[in-house]
């Protein structure tokens, strides 16, 4: 320490670091809603997957579908979601659509349209 001068610099570590703090939350909050974004994506593309292969051996082919691709999704995503199933030349489709949450899992969604998944599957021959 330079004994000519009151103080130097002790504590600017500690000021550069309190005027970094909000940067460095507001990079690892958007981080995480990133998260949030990609899992919902792949939430709605398993739940597409998992409704089309329920559909495909089943008798009421619509009410298993949707059904499935409700019961797939964690009851944080449940609300939001929309499953439509539909069949077309030996093929089961579903779609999903889920809203993005915004933070935390459970809350409002982002105001525009959520994420989708589609998937299909072939029709299974019933005896």
């Amino acid at each position: 320490m330079n004994p000519g001068r009151r103080g130097g610099d002790r504590g600017q570590v500690t000021v550069e670091f309190l005027g970094m703090t909000p940067l460095i939350v507001l990079t690892l909050v958007l981080l995480w809603q990133f998260v949030l974004v990609g899992y919902t994506y792949s939430l709605a593309g398993n739940a597409a997957d998992e409704a089309a292969r329920a559909g495909t051996a089943a008798e009421d082919r619509q009410a298993a579908c949707q059904e499935a691709g409700l019961e797939h999704l964690p009851s944080a995503w449940e609300g939001g979601a929309e499953v439509s199933c539909g069949e077309s030349g030996g093929l089961v489709t579903a779609d999903v659509r889920l809203d993005v949450p915004v933070l935390f899992p459970g809350s409002i969604g982002f105001p525009f349209p959520g994420v989708a998944g589609h998937a299909g599957a072939v029709v299974e021959e019933t005896d």
